[in-house]
């Protein structure tokens, strides 16, 4: 009877024919990640592994297959159904929000595309940081006061009425400040000219067509499918380091923001279809592809092309790259890919107990994104010396 090879052992055979890819998600764990997964699509095929472990105090890695929370990986899959349905004829991307959202006394001026690229100036429900120093807070999404309410079921149209009840952060059109309440007036927008959740509409838009029989569109759910990594919450509180497991948690809190459940297979299908015109037409995948001039967003991602600054780690070669990476408690997720569609990285991370403060755990994970870039699109040609350059 033949033998044969689990998951696992097939990732340990790719590992030695691309050792260059182990050592950078390796690099990842090193840098206080509990365990990391990646899967990489390229001209030389498929190459997927893992480094670190599936949960602390355990040896085990994390599955190549495990499910993940994607955090903000959700707002291209969002913008990719609102897109459709303006496709469709359903709604206009320059139609005033308010002629489908009335019952908010939206400014008129906000239009869709607004909301998709974060210019309508709607205060982020999670908290506004502004360049002075000022923090204006929202929702509790850190530190003990949101362990205490882990399983606390917010409804979107809290989270909108409590955004809408602080001032604006500009004049609808005139700047960028990426704002999860965008995404949320997103999530009601789809639900009231369709009728239907959310999660259905997903559903039968884009999940099933592409066979992404990974991915979860999870609303007030705090579970996480089989098989699954944990992440972890390490914070302080009256100066003491406290660490919960928190992979079991409501996404509520962030709704469309960046609530989904997704896995690295079901990420690459869905950003290597959406690039090469499968499920938008080419007029409006050319829409969703131009770059706001202040941060290269898109409608519902980054366009990293040299030319316009990102938040994240560009190709150092100055390939263009298509991105929209996903921070949530416990687990972050990367998503990158080339305007066709051939080459793609994605990877989920889960966060461990190292007791960093952000500069600390933001700087050693842009380094090692860098390298892991670079690696994938540019040959692992660094480009520059400094891993940890601004990205262009």
């Amino acid at each position: 009877m033949p033998v044969t090879r689990t998951d696992q052992d097939k990732t340990a055979a790719a590992g030695q024919d691309r050792p260059e890819l182990q050592k950078a998600i390796q690099e990842l764990v090193d840098a206080g990640f509990a365990g990391v997964q990646l899967r990489v699509n390229d001209q030389r095929g498929e190459w997927v592994g893992s480094a670190g472990v599936r949960k602390l105090g355990e040896a085990a890695k994390p599955p190549t297959n495990a499910r993940f929370r994607i955090g903000s990986n959700t707002k291209t899959f969002i913008a990719t159904l609102v897109l459709q349905l303006v496709a469709e004829g359903t709604i206009g991307l320059d139609d005033p929000a308010a002629d489908h959202l009335p019952e908010f006394e939206l400014d008129r001026r906000i239009t869709v595309r607004m909301l998709l690229q974060h210019t309508s100036g709607v205060f982020n429900f999670t908290g506004e940081y502004y360049e002075d120093g000022t923090i204006v807070p929202g929702i509790p999404w850190s530190g003990q006061e949101w362990v205490d309410n882990l399983f606390h079921t917010y409804q979107p149209e809290e989270l909108v009425r409590l955004a809408l009840s602080k001032p604006a952060r500009f004049e609808p059109g005139t700047d960028w400040s990426y704002s999860n309440t965008n995404y949320v007036l997103a999530r009601l927008l789809i639900e009231k000219v369709t009728g239907c959740p959310l999660a259905e509409e997903m559903q039968r838009r884009i999940l099933s067509p592409l066979g992404l029989s990974g991915t979860v569109v999870p609303d007030a759910s705090p579970e996480i499918p089989e098989p699954h990594a944990h992440g972890y919450y390490t914070y302080q509180d009256a100066g003491q380091w406290k660490m919960v497991d928190v992979t079991r948690q409501n996404p509520s809190w962030v709704s469309a923001g960046g609530d989904m459940i997704s896995t690295t297979q079901d990420l690459h299908t869905f950003i290597s279809a959406l690039m090469s015109g499968k499920l938008l037409p080419a007029p409006l995948l050319a829409e969703m592809r131009k770059p706001h001039p202040k941060f290269g967003y898109g409608l519902g991602l980054f366009v990293q092309d040299g030319t316009t600054p990102s938040p994240f780690p560009s190709p150092s070669c100055g390939v263009t790259v298509l991105t929209h990476n996903g921070g949530f408690a416990g687990y972050g997720a990367l998503m990158y890919s080339t305007p066709d569609g051939g080459t793609t990285l994605t990877a989920s991370l889960t966060t461990g107990d190292a007791k960093l403060d952000f500069a600390q755990v933001a700087e050693a994970f842009a380094k090692a994104q860098q390298r892991l870039v670079n690696e994938v699109f540019c040959g692992g040609q660094a480009g520059s010396d400094d891993a940890t350059a601004p990205a262009r």
